[in-house]
C-alpha cells in the first residue's frame, strides 16, 4: 500500500524543499510538516487538524491531496483493532438458555440504545465539523503591503477606513472569487483585476486579481491577491498593439528569452518573493520607477500593460514568476551577487505573434 508521507517527502525531496521554506510559504510549522512525513498522527491536537494540514501540504507541492488524504484514511482502518463483533467464539451449549434470556433483554433495549448512539454520532461528527470550518477560516488584515494567498470560503479580511473597520467575507470559490462587501457581492473571475468599492461611496479602495480557481470544488480554495489602491499599483489598461516594438527594431545581439506566445497582447503580472535581502527597483510601463530594500519574506506584485523593467541588486534572493493567459511561468533565480537589469514585455515578430520575452539587459 503506498504510503501518504513517503509520496510528501519524496514529492519535497524532488523539488529541492526544506521545512523551513514549506513552512514560511505555508504557515503549517515544521514539526507539523515532519509528522505528516513520518505519519505521526499523535503529534497533532485532532484528526481534523491532520486533514486540513495534509490538504494544504499536498497541494502546495502540486499533488492530488484527495487522494493522500484517501491513503490517511485507508492507513487508519488499517490499524485499527478488529471490533469485537467481527471476532467468531465459541458458545458452550450450557449457556443457550442464559442467551436465550439475554436476547429478550437486547431487544428490549435495543430500541433505546441505537437512539443514543445515532444521538451521540451526530453531536460528535457536528463537533469535527465545526471545529474543521474553524481551522480554515481565516482573518487577515489589510494593510499598504499586497496580501497574496490561497484563499479559502468563509476567510475574511478585515479593512480600516476613516468611518471605522470594513469586513469583507469569501463567499465563493467555484469558477470565480466572490468576495462578500457591505454594499453586496463583488464576482473577481481567473485573470481579472477588479477595482473593488467596498462602502458605495464610488471610489475604488481596493484591487483584487485572481490567478488560480476551481470550476468544481470549493475546498480547493482560490489563489489571489489584494491590495490597496494607490497610484503605484492602480489598475492597468488595455495593452496597446501600437505600442509594442517589433523585434526587426531590437538590437539582435540582446539575449532574449520567449516564455510565452498569443495572436494577441494583454497585460500581465509579475511575482517577486525575496528570501534574502536586497536592493529592488521596478518601472512598469512609463510609470516612475519604485525603489526598495526588500528582505526575508516581502512580496513584490506588478501589473503591466506592455512591459516592465526590474533591476536586482542581487539576483540570488529573488524568485520571478509571470503570470499571464491563466498561467504561471517559474523564472527562477540566478546566481549569488549577480546583479541584474531586465525587461519583460511584449514584442511583436515577422510571423505576426505577440512573444512575451525576457530581455537581459547590459
Amino acid at each position: 500500500m503506498e504510503s501518504y508521507g513517503g509520496i510528501l517527502k519524496d514529492k519535497r525531496e524532488e523539488k529541492g524543499l526544506d521545512f523551513e521554506t514549506i513552512s514560511r510559504e505555508t504557515s503549517i510549522t515544521s514539526s507539523y510538516l515532519r509528522a505528516l512525513e513520518e505519519e505521526n498522527a499523535s503529534a497533532f491536537p485532532g484528526e481534523p487538524y491532520l486533514v486540513g494540514f495534509l490538504r494544504n501540504y499536498a497541494e502546495y507541492l502540486g499533488l492530488d491531496s484527495q487522494r493522500l488524504i484517501q491513503l490517511y484514511h485507508a492507513k487508519t482502518l488499517q490499524e485499527s483493532p478488529v471490533p469485537d463483533g467481527l471476532i467468531v467464539r465459541s458458545r458452550p451449549k450450557f449457556l443457550l438458555p442464559l442467551i436465550c434470556v439475554l436476547v429478550l433483554l437486547f431487544v428490549a433495549g435495543g430500541t433505546v440504545f441505537a437512539v443514543w448512539l445515532v444521538k451521540k454520532n451526530s453531536e460528535k461528527n457536528a463537533a469535527l465539523a465545526s471545529l474543521e470550518n474553524d481551522f480554515q477560516s481565516k482573518k487577515y488584515e489589510l494593510t499598504e503591503k499586497t496580501l497574496a494567498g490561497r484563499f479559502y470560503k468563509g476567510d475574511q479580511f478585515v479593512l480600516t477606513t476613516g468611518s471605522g473597520e470594513v469586513i469583507l467575507t469569501v463567499a465563493n470559490t467555484i469558477n470565480d472569487m466572490g468576495l462578500e462587501t457591505p454594499v453586496g457581492v463583488q464576482h473577481i473571475e481567473l485573470s481579472e483585476e477588479l477595482e473593488i468599492d467596498v462602502d458605495g461611496d464610488s471610489k475604488p479602495e481596493l484591487i483584487a486579481y485572481v490567478s488560480d480557481v476551481s470550476t468544481e470544488k470549493n475546498d480547493r480554495g482560490v489563489e489571489a491577491r489584494i491590495m490597496l489602491k494607490n497610484v503605484a499599483n492602480a489598475a492597468v489598461g488595455e495593452t496597446k498593439a501600437s505600442e509594442i516594438p517589433s523585434i526587426e527594431d531590437l538590437p539582435q545581439n540582446q539575449k532574449r528569452t520567449v516564455i510565452l506566445e498569443d495572436v494577441r497582447a494583454y497585460p500581465f503580472s509579475v511575482r517577486a518573493d525575496f528570501r534574502a535581502g536586497c536592493l529592488f527597483r521596478y518601472r512598469l510601463d512609463r510609470k516612475d520607477a519604485v525603489e526598495d530594500y526588500l528582505s526575508n519574506g516581502d512580496t513584490v506584485n506588478m501589473t503591466a500593460s506592455n512591459g516592465v523593467r526590474l533591476w536586482i541588486s542581487n539576483g540570488n534572493t529573488v524568485k520571478l514568476q509571470v503570470i499571464a493567459a491563466s498561467k504561471t511561468i517559474d523564472l527562477g533565480v540566478t546566481k549569488p551577487g549577480e546583479v541584474i537589469v531586465q525587461d519583460i514585455r511584449w514584442i511583436k515578430d515577422t510571423d505576426g505573434k505577440y512573444k512575451l520575452v525576457v530581455n537581459e539587459i547590459d
